[in-house]
């Protein structure tokens, strides 16, 4: 069994990803060039469990390098391929659109060209909900129409499901794409909803609540997350496009309350006009998922809430 490539493994779903993967005895090769979106020294304690294990080897480099993509595929065979390295974020993106391309698309090729240089025979995508667009058809199936993305980072995400079809096409790579929803826990982005409001409740700051607070999301569970990539890394035969999702979007509101309960706090609100390419309504129908993968989300929200706080105050 040849190892694992993970790129941006030292990001909130790639470092849960890595120490699933090392406890399974798999050897996993990480490649990250702990991009300033967030501080470094965070995503580098992400790695300290991995960093300990002898199957961990770390490349520190940009997935559109391919030199460092070559270094990273070429010390041992390795023979699943898990691309999570993204600039992430639908509202900075619209501030900076040539940079996403750049990253998301450019690095994504790189990566898929070295795949096919390097006979690696899996290519597992990490992409998003947000292909979805502002669908008013719920909850949101792998069949639906994904040509309208509402922001340059659902663009992106759709463009790299494309390519990775294409070399599937032309050179037989075997490919999943795994729409992630929401994903929440420890470790989170700090830039998130879940992670940004908790802080701001912690200290009493206003939170800008962008409309009138009934938007929903579907948070998906970390863990939850890292069971649908292991399975699809397993099962991946050919094409695939598979939801990964909570099934059970929570409001915007619900989402602010349920953090200030368990905080013990109350929330100062600072309602703002919605903000462009945020969508209404996010929900995954995850019936391929449950009976192609065998995967059903396992943790609630709720559930999943009292982690993400324990962990919190454990790293304040």
């Amino acid at each position: 069994m040849g190892a694992t490539l993970v790129t941006g493994g030292a990001g909130f779903i790639g470092s849960h990803l890595v120490e699933r993967l090392l406890a399974e005895g798999r050897r996993v090769v990480v490649l990250d060039n702990f991009d300033p979106f967030y501080p470094a020294e965070v995503k580098r304690r992400h790695l300290a469990l991995a960093a300990a294990q002898p199957g961990f080897r770390l490349v520190e480099g940009d997935v559109r390098d391919p030199a460092a993509v070559r270094e990273a595929l070429s010390a041992e065979p390795v023979d699943t391929v898990i691309h999570l390295a993204a600039r992430a974020g639908v509202r900075p993106s619209i501030e900076d659109p040539a940079l996403y391309v750049s990253v998301n698309l450019d690095g994504t090729v790189v990566l898929l060209e070295a795949c096919r240089k390097a006979g690696v025979p899996t290519f597992v995508f990490g992409s998003s909900s947000s292909v979805y667009g502002d669908n008013p058809k719920v909850p949101f199936s792998e069949d639906d129409p994904v040509d309208h993305p509402v922001s340059p980072y659902a663009a992106t995400k759709r463009a790299g499901e494309l390519l990775a079809h294409t070399y599937h096409h032309l050179f037989g790579l075997r490919v999943s794409c795994l729409r992630f929803f929401t994903v929440f826990g420890p470790r989170q982005r700090p830039d998130l909803a879940i992670h940004a409001f908790a802080r701001k409740i912690a200290s009493g700051e206003p939170l800008p609540v962008f409309g009138d607070g009934t938007s929903g999301r579907d948070y998906t569970y970390v863990d939850d997350i890292v069971e649908g990539i292991v399975r699809a890394a397993s099962r991946t035969t050919a094409f695939h496009v598979w939801n990964l999702g909570g099934s059970h979007p929570v409001t915007l509101d619900a989402m602010i309350g349920r953090l200030a309960q368990g905080l013990g706090k109350t929330p100062v609100i600072d309602r703002r006009p919605p903000q462009p390419g945020d969508v209404q309504r996010t929900w995954a129908d995850v019936s391929r998922a449950r009976r192609e993968l065998d995967w059903a989300p396992r943790v609630g929200f709720d559930e999943g809430i009292d982690r993400f706080l324990d962990w919190f105050r454990r790293s304040a």
